[in-house]
This record gives C-alpha cells, sequence and structure tokens, in this order.
C-alpha cells in the first residue's frame, strides 16, 4: 500500500530543501569557494531580477 504525503507537507519539504541548498550556496559564495563561472551565472540572475520587478509592480 502507497502512503500519500499530503500537498502541504510536500510543499514545506521542498522549501526546505530549496532554502538549505540556498543557505549552502550563500554560504560557499561568500567564502569565495564558487567557481568563476558559476559566480557570473549569479550575478547575471541577480541583474535580471532587479530589472524585473519594476515590470512586476506595475502589473
Amino acid at each position: 500500500m502507497t502512503t500519500l504525503i499530503p500537498r502541504t507537507e510536500a510543499i514545506a519539504a521542498a522549501r526546505a530543501a530549496l532554502d538549505r541548498a540556498r543557505a549552502r550556496r550563500d554560504a560557499d559564495r561568500a567564502a569565495g569557494r564558487l567557481p568563476l563561472d558559476v559566480e557570473r551565472l549569479c550575478r547575471h540572475l541577480e541583474r535580471q531580477q532587479r530589472t524585473a520587478r519594476p515590470d512586476r509592480a506595475a502589473a
């Protein structure tokens, strides 16, 4: 018999896992342990997010 996990519990577990991964990434980044190409990608994505936010506010 298969046990089903409630949707809210599954979402909470996924968010917790994502938060842990982000914390590890942030710690590695702060310590300078990210490869240069990954650091560049992070900066690029951050720039994209900053420029996308004014459009969201207007919508």
